[in-house]
């Protein structure tokens, strides 16, 4: 798109500011040896057991699974919300796992976004001031800032209705919103977490293909966790989860 992004500061890594290195070379995002196991009780729950994953610029990957398989572990590790066992996560050529809280947070507000299938949109704020918040908390300017927002909501086909509040809009409305808001800061890398959980399937197909017309219009990388067949088919590529491990489709 023409519009350019707030200027963020590039994150400092494990502390020194140098990128990753190796076999991550070219790709957006990428897992290597991922564990993640959880104390039980007595005993240890292996969530994630070796993941191995690479994903370029411009894909929208589908992890698929079963409840319980992993893939809201697996996209919290990737997004820097949680911290691997064992194993490294790197983003756009940083390091993530072992990086510095203050560092992870900038990671966050200006290279990864996340999508929720609750949609967190703020309930007294309208769909325009919802997809705003991310740019007023990386102080872009207003002019900038406006003209992102209304392009925004047009790529999502939102525009009539930026003026409204998040109960003024349908389910899907409401998860186009989150869309908008996710991409505001023009993210690297976008994390879906069962996007559709709370949709019906008309409407869910629909908003898999408002993301992947975005992943195309924005030249980002996406990953959409979903146990959803019908999700599946607007992919560019599918993995699936099997109790801690990955296979590709």
């Amino acid at each position: 798109m023409s519009s350019a992004g707030p200027a963020m500061p590039a994150p400092s890594g494990r502390g020194d500011g140098a990128p990753a290195a190796g076999p991550t070379a070219g790709s957006v995002v990428a897992a290597i040896d991922l564990v993640r196991d959880y104390p039980s009780g007595d005993g240890i729950v292996h969530a994630l057991g070796g993941i191995n994953l690479s994903v370029g610029r411009g894909q929208l990957l589908a992890v698929r699974g079963r409840s319980g398989s992993g893939k809201t572990t697996l996209l919290n590790l990737l997004g820097g919300l949680d911290r691997p066992t064992s194993g490294q996560v790197v983003v756009d050529g940083h390091e993530i796992s072992s990086m510095r809280e203050d560092d992870l947070v900038a990671m966050r507000r200006s290279t990864i976004a996340f999508i929720f299938q609750s949609f967190g949109l703020v309930p007294i704020l309208t769909a325009a001031e919802n997809v705003e918040v991310p740019l007023r908390l990386v102080r872009a300017e207003p002019a900038a800032r406006d003209r992102r927002v209304a392009e925004l909501l047009e790529i999502v086909g939102l525009g009539e209705r930026a003026r409204h509040r998040p109960h003024e809009l349908s389910g899907g409305e409401q998860q186009r919103v989150a869309i908008a808001r996710a991409l505001a800061n023009q993210p690297r890398l976008l994390l879906a977490d069962e996007p559709t959980g709370q949709l019906d399937s008309e409407t869910g197909h629909r908003i898999m293909l408002v993301l992947r017309s975005v992943v195309r219009a924005e030249g980002i990388t996406a990953i959409v966790a979903t146990h959803d067949t019908m999700m599946i088919d607007v992919a560019d590529r599918v993995v699936e989860l099997r109790d801690g491990h990955l296979a590709e489709h």
